[in-house]
């Protein structure tokens, strides 16, 4: 149902995916809604998520959609697999490829780790975040998100602020936004902006009030403070006081932005509470839009071309 086999990152993904992702979002979005919150599209399929690096909304909303979904779910934990008596990625993938798998959800540490497991299995590949290279579905809820705040995501103003350096997802989201559309400014402090960021056509700048100010929504990226001692920024609080979304700052505003965060937050130095916890802010709807992003994406990769018909009719009832 869709182009690709494999979802492995946004910089090369045909935009006639992206939008098919999209709009069927908003379809299983009605589903989980719904006292049911389940459609048997994918019973005869068996997952595996296949987490190298520690998550909690990534690896939940994954588990959950492939539940709603109906397919068989296997979570697969690396620090209590083999890999700790010295397995390789290569036999860890071959062996559990060998079980009859249909596809595999994969985060792993070590940037293109998702596109060389696509060398070991038949199946689908879905990059759950490699490194700091791509991280495509929070990409793809986050656009969710804005889509169903705004109605649109073409000519849309949003900034990015923070760890720009280290990002997967702020990567994802320049690549995917600029597909639809989107204006975007990067905002951070100098050592954590790339050289090469000017390259993907997007605007760069220090300042984090202009970007505030400009934008219609912002993006806030966790700060990764098991990097702190690199030297990249000289303090949390010193983050904070320049580039954090401070409840005076925001205040100073003279119209409402929405405010974003793909998690976990870390409070008084991205973000202030007052201002995660606004009106303003959609984190909790980016959260619940994972899983229905996570659903379509599953389905248009893995799903039954018979099952088409339900895209057009978008009458789901008969699958509960």
């Amino acid at each position: 149902m869709l182009k690709s086999k494999h979802l492995i990152g946004l910089e090369d993904f045909p935009i006639s995916d992206l939008n098919k992702i999209i709009d069927t979002s908003f379809k299983f979005k009605e589903i989980l809604n719904t006292p049911e919150r389940k459609i048997n599209l994918l019973k005869d399929k068996t997952l595996v998520n296949m987490f190298f690096e520690n998550s909690t909304r990534t690896k939940i909303s994954f588990t959950l959609a492939e539940k709603r979904l109906g397919a068989d779910s296997i979570n697969f934990s690396a620090s209590t697999s083999s890999v700790k008596k010295g397995e390789t990625l290569k036999d860890t993938v071959q062996n559990i490829e060998s079980m009859q798998i249909d596809g595999a959800i994969v985060r792993h540490s070590h940037p293109g780790s998702a596109l060389k497991l696509t060398e070991y299995i038949d199946g689908s590949v879905i990059n759950a975040g490699d490194g700091s290279h791509e991280h495509p579905t929070q990409a793809i809820l986050d656009m969710v998100t804005l889509k169903e705040k705004f109605g649109k995501i073409k000519n849309l103003k949003i900034g990015i602020v923070g760890d720009i350096l280290n990002s997967r997802v702020a990567r994802s989201n320049i690549f995917g936004l600029k597909k639809l559309g989107a204006e975007i400014v990067v905002c951070g402090p100098s050592t954590l902006l790339p050289n090469d960021v000017s390259r993907l056509g997007i605007n760069v700048t220090n300042n984090i009030d202009e970007v505030l100010n400009w934008c219609d929504a912002v993006i806030a990226l966790r700060i990764q403070l098991e990097r702190m001692h690199l030297g990249r920024i000289p303090s949390k609080r010193e983050y904070h006081k320049f580039f954090g979304l401070t409840y005076e700052r925001i205040s100073k505003l003279k119209k409402d932005i929405t405010i974003m965060h793909p998690g976990p937050m870390n409070r008084g130095v991205e973000i202030d509470s007052k201002i995660a916890d606004s009106e303003n802010a959609v984190i909790l709807d980016q959260v619940l839009n994972g899983v229905a992003s996570r659903m379509s994406i599953l389905y248009l990769l893995l799903g039954d071309k018979s099952n088409q018909i339900w895209l057009i009719r978008n009458s789901p009832k008969k699958y509960y």
